[in-house]
């Protein structure tokens, strides 16, 4: 590991002056440490963000407010994420291990790095580690990467599980800047599509940070979050689907989808959603909203196990969700 600079600030203003484009801010560290160990990320500077009061889980006017310091496991056993939010508690009961779960932070969870081997590996080309080198993954060994939103320039897959909920449930991203000033971004927004540029992975910009998430009340009480993955537990989705569905009459009244292990980032489709809306449940609109969901997928060698998989998957949350 390189060395580097390490801050305590107490307040958030201290924390933005120190920020700078050669400098990280860290809350758990459970994937920042990593990679500059593998010497994916060199910051010259860490500016600690646990003193800032960010830890919080506060009831606001019209849902929730979620701190970006908050432990993944304090926010996926609080009381009201699981009475009223249980897909986002599922979703993180769903990802890494529970001593990752006692230091990850709601922050860091949302920008972790993509897991592709070729990005972590620094003697091999990635145009999201080092842009205009290449992409060491297209044309390489395929398994745990992304068929929706690619590019020519990378096929990284977004590796967050409770990113994907966040989407299903309409989060916002709480974001402040060195001038002290806040804006908020709603988490389709937050996110970028690689294009030619898959280094600038979100719409920060550096010395802005992020300070918590706004969850609406959700649109749905019917809840499912599914996780497909090659071991029992701590490993990275090769499919997962976050359903929040309301019922009425025997019919959808609405539906909010998002899918993980698919994209270059946390996936929504709303022409699922548009299809599902009206109708009664059946077998055929679940196979139908299966075909939308892949119809535009690069599926390249390696990855085509992904189609059928993802089907499934979808379809087993709609009918538990409708059930």
């Amino acid at each position: 590991m390189r060395p580097f600079d390490y801050h305590r600030p107490e307040t958030s203003n201290d924390a933005l002056n120190l920020a700078d484009e050669e400098a990280a801010f860290i809350g758990g560290g459970t994937n920042l440490l990593d990679l500059m160990k593998l010497e994916v990320m060199t910051p010259d500077q860490l500016v600690d963000i646990n003193r800032l009061g960010l830890d919080q889980i506060d009831e606001v006017s019209g849902g929730i407010r979620i701190g970006a310091t908050v432990r993944n496991s304090d926010l996926a056993d609080d009381a009201r994420i699981r009475r009223n939010w249980s897909v986002l508690s599922r979703a993180l009961l769903a990802g890494a291990s529970p001593q990752l779960r006692n230091r990850a932070t709601t922050a860091g969870n949302l920008l972790q790095r993509t897991r592709c081997p070729y990005f972590q590996d620094i003697d091999a080309p990635c145009n999201k580690r080092v842009p205009g080198s290449g992409c060491a993954a297209i044309g390489g060994e395929l398994r745990n990467h992304a068929v929706l939103g690619t590019s020519d320039h990378c096929i990284a897959l977004h590796p967050s599980d409770m990113a994907v909920a966040m989407r299903a449930l309409d989060a916002e991203v709480i974001v402040r800047d060195a001038g002290g000033g806040t804006r908020t971004t709603a988490l389709v927004e937050f996110y970028r599509l690689p294009g030619d540029t898959p280094h600038i992975e979100t719409t920060l910009t550096p010395g802005e940070l992020i300070t918590g998430v706004h969850l609406p009340v959700p649109a749905g009480d019917r809840q499912v979050y599914r996780k497909v993955r090659d071991r029992a537990s701590y490993a990275f989705a090769l499919v997962s689907t976050a359903a929040v569905l309301r019922m009425e009459n025997g019919k959808i009244v609405s539906a909010s989808l998002a899918f993980g292990g698919l994209g270059t980032m946390p996936w929504r489709n709303e022409e699922i959603e548009a299809l599902l809306t009206g109708e009664a449940p059946s077998n055929a609109l679940f196979d139908k909203a299966g075909e939308v969901l892949m119809k535009e997928a690069e599926l390249r060698e390696g990855l085509e196990f992904k189609k059928p998989l993802a089907q499934r998957v979808l379809k087993a949350v709609l009918t538990e969700a409708t059930q």
